[in-house]
């Protein structure tokens, strides 16, 4: 009977995953978004909108160099912190493959001791079926 506790190596992979990759991998998949393209342009219009129509208390006039700087800012993290999760993606599909292939390596012998048993069964018949014909011949009444 198959073991339904056990877990398998997605499960386990996730959890032998440290904090910062967890963390990483949560980043990476928010970035990775419809939302936050939406979050981060409408972010743009307002700072942009407020920025431009202000005529008091402008923060960061055009250009824009302080929201350029905060981009700049996202941007350094970000990339190093989507490699990591793309490092831990290949790692998983590494590790995917590799089942993979246990398991194809384990059908293959498992169909290779059906073919041996189905043709020993075949040969076994034969010789049965080749038995009683002789039999039959040699029961046979002469004319």
């Amino acid at each position: 009977m198959e073991n339904h506790n056990s877990k398998n190596w997605h499960q386990k992979h996730h959890e032998s995953l440290s904090f910062g990759a967890h963390l990483a991998d949560t980043v990476a998949k928010g970035m990775g978004s419809w939302r936050f393209i939406i979050i981060q342009s409408l972010f743009v219009i307002i700072w942009m909108g407020f920025n431009v129509v202000g005529f008091i208390n402008h923060w960061d006039t055009y250009p824009f160099i302080l929201l350029n700087l905060v981009f700049s800012t996202q941007a350094a993290y970000a990339a190093p912190i989507i490699m990591m999760a793309q490092n831990r993606q290949s790692d998983r599909d590494r590790i995917q493959a590799q089942a993979d292939y246990q398991t194809n390596i384990d059908a293959k012998r498992e169909i290779e001791a059906l073919a041996i048993l189905l043709k020993s069964l075949e040969v076994e018949k034969l010789d049965k079926i080749i038995a009683m014909i002789q039999e039959m011949k040699t029961n046979a009444p002469k004319s």
